[in-house]
C-alpha cells in the first residue's frame, strides 16, 4: 500500500519538476521509510526494482513522453531487469534515482538507473545500480514498433547500448513459445 501512495506523490510532483529532454537524466528524489526495510534494517532488495518503476515514471512524464504514448494509446512493460547493489540504503536517508535512456535495440528500449547518495565529501556515491530492457504495448493489442517509437519521440544522439546489456539481454530472453517450461527439480 505504501509504494501505491509513494507512486502517487511522485506522480504529482513529476508535473511540477522540472522538464525534460525527451533523452536528459532524470533525477527523481526519494527518502527511505520504515515499510522499505526487511528484517535486516536496510532497504528490501525488491523495493528497489519498485522504486526503479517510479523513478521510470516520474523520467516519462518529465520529458513529455508520457502524454505523446497516451495520446497514442501506448503504454511500457518491463521485459528484463537486472540490478546490482554496493551499498545499504537505511531508514530515513535521502537519495536519488538518476534515470536514462540507454538507447534501442530492433525491439526494446534500454534504460539504466543509479541510486546515489552524497558522501561524506559531498561526491555522489553509487549505492545501486541497474538496467531494464522495455518494451511499449499498444491498448488495441499488439508491441509497438520501435521505428514508430523514435518517429514519435525523435531519434537520440548519443545514446548507445553497451555490448555487454546487449548479450544479457539475449541471454535472459523468454523463448517466443508456449512451451511448458521444464522442472528445475528433475
Amino acid at each position: 500500500m505504501h509504494m501505491f501512495f509513494r507512486t502517487l506523490l511522485h506522480a504529482m510532483l513529476s508535473r511540477f519538476g522540472p522538464r525534460l529532454g525527451h533523452y536528459d537524466v532524470a533525477r527523481t528524489r526519494f527518502i527511505t521509510s520504515p515499510t522499505d526495510l526487511d528484517i535486516l534494517r536496510h532497504m528490501n532488495n525488491g523495493v528497489y526494482l519498485s522504486i526503479m518503476d517510479v523513478a521510470r515514471f516520474d523520467m516519462l512524464h518529465r520529458t513529455g513522453v508520457w502524454k505523446i504514448f497516451v495520446a497514442r494509446g501506448w503504454y511500457p512493460v518491463v521485459v528484463a531487469e537486472t540490478i546490482s547493489f554496493r551499498k545499504s540504503l537505511t531508514v530515513g536517508q535521502r537519495f536519488t534515482v538518476e534515470s536514462r535512456i540507454l538507447g534501442f535495440d530492433t525491439k526494446a528500449v534500454y534504460v539504466e538507473q543509479r541510486f546515489v547518495r552524497p558522501d561524506a565529501s559531498g561526491e555522489l556515491e553509487i549505492y545501486a545500480h541497474g538496467f531494464i530492457r522495455g518494451r511499449f504495448l499498444k491498448r488495441t493489442g499488439g508491441v509497438v514498433p520501435i521505428e514508430d517509437l523514435l518517429e514519435a519521440v525523435g531519434m537520440p544522439e548519443d545514446v548507445t547500448v553497451p555490448a555487454w546489456l546487449l548479450e544479457w539481454s539475449d541471454d535472459v530472453a523468454m523463448p517466443a513459445t508456449r512451451a511448458p517450461a521444464p522442472s528445475i527439480w528433475e
